[in-house]
């Protein structure tokens, strides 16, 4: 479903169809356990998916309004709960995890395509007054679609590439990963690019320091023909980087904004620093905490899509966002069960380094998405077509982390 063109221009204005298939998956599931009559959860599973659940009821009890509660309860639980936990149960050993590895690699390949095309042709969202931004099919509203989804289809190959399967499955991979590149580049999105920096790297050091110097040597040759070579996209790109430096001294409008709006959910936190101003909340009380330094709006233009000013509705941080409108014991609950999932997946991982286990590669991929989703969190929260396949990310991790041994050895 994600590989279809977002409707009504991808805004996140709205459910979508990938939404309703998810909600489809966590039926399935249910029927399922009940057919079976078997117990769901271990005790450290339940206690894990229990967590976030405490902190969003709170939070959506404190709402402005009962509609506003129970549309964002519905929300965080299907994304942090529901769907991740279906995802779960569903996958019975490493041959279900990998059909959705490559599944999500295969929508990575087609959306880049799409992206890159975008970029050649002059027909993707506007930036710096040119249609070469590379959304593919989530439009101008979402530019940070087509780029989280490159972004998982690079850290899914690359753990795959660095895994103890078969070699030819290694080498497509590989090849996957290194044509991914392209259309994450041309997203010109700096937090995809600081996320999958950090989490290629960690899966590098993770996988073994011989193989991650023999990497980072492919991928710093085919930077060079890439970008040194072939000319792509030179001029911008660079500038793109070099302002990731720059956000101090001389930073644009957007960072600006993103700082404004950061010390406005820190501001919102002191007010209400137990349980937060409640679910959906932050646009009501952003004008209020935010100084004069915050624009109305930013412009969005390009892929098939006309001129729109698009409202700055959350503070582009995850963690931000939870602590202004759930507070510290939303943070805690729903953070700690992140952090949860991760340092039991690492645990499995250094399990399946040992030369008799097996998973190595599913290992890899499952806490690299994590380590991705956590690192991008710092610089954007959910919303927007493309935020059902973080409740995938989740559930794969958490596949990983917390199924029993014998299905992550299968």
């Amino acid at each position: 479903m994600m590989a279809l063109p977002v409707s009504g221009g991808g805004d996140g204005g709205g459910g979508t169809i990938a939404d309703a298939v998810s909600g489809l998956v966590v039926l399935y599931c249910a029927i399922r356990l009940v057919r079976d009559r078997r117990r769901p959860l271990s005790r450290t599973a339940a206690v894990v998916f229990a967590l976030p659940v405490v902190g969003i009821s709170l939070a959506a009890a404190g709402a402005a309004s009962p509609g506003a509660g129970i549309t964002g309860l519905v929300r965080y639980l299907q994304i942090f709960v529901l769907v991740p936990a279906a995802v779960m149960l569903l996958i019975r050993d490493r041959r279900d995890a990998r059909l959705v590895v490559w599944s999500l690699i295969g929508l990575a390949l087609w959306q880049g395509a799409i992206g890159v095309h975008q970029y050649v042709t002059g027909t993707g969202a506007s930036y710096m007054g040119e249609e070469i931004r590379a959304v593919g099919t989530f439009g101008a509203a979402d530019v940070m679609g087509m780029a989280t989804v490159v972004s998982f289809g690079i850290v899914c190959s690359l753990g795959l590439a660095l895994g103890s399967g078969p070699g030819r499955q290694r080498t497509v991979a590989a090849l996957c990963s290194l044509a991914l590149l392209l259309p994450l580049a041309l997203s010109f999105s700096r937090g995809a690019w600081i996320a999958t920096a950090v989490t290629c790297g960690a899966q590098l050091a993770l996988a073994g320091m011989r193989r991650a110097v023999k990497v980072f040597a492919v991928v710093a040759a085919a930077s060079v023909i890439l970008v040194g070579g072939l000319g792509v996209g030179t001029a911008m790109l660079q500038e793109r980087i070099s302002s990731i430096t720059q956000v101090a001294d001389a930073p644009d409008q957007s960072v600006t904004d993103r700082y404004t709006m950061w010390a406005a959910a820190v501001d919102m936190w002191r007010d209400q620093p137990l349980t937060g101003v409640g679910l959906k909340g932050f646009p009501d009380h952003r004008d209020g905490h935010a100084s004069l330094a915050l624009s109305s709006g930013s412009d969005t233009e390009g892929a098939g899509a006309g001129f729109k000013r698009q409202p700055l509705l959350s503070p582009h941080n995850m963690y931000l966002l939870i602590l202004s409108e759930q507070g510290l014991l939303g943070l805690l609950a729903l953070a700690g069960s992140w952090l949860a999932l991760l340092v039991c997946g690492l645990r499995r991982l250094f399990r399946a380094r040992r030369p008799a286990s097996r998973g190595l590669d599913c290992a890899l991929v499952a806490c690299g998405l994590l380590t991705w989703q956590l690192v991008d969190f710092a610089y954007a929260d959910i919303g927007g077509p493309s935020t059902a396949l973080t409740a995938v990310l989740f559930g794969l991790g958490a596949w990983w982390a917390l199924a029993s041994e014998e299905a992550g050895d299968r």
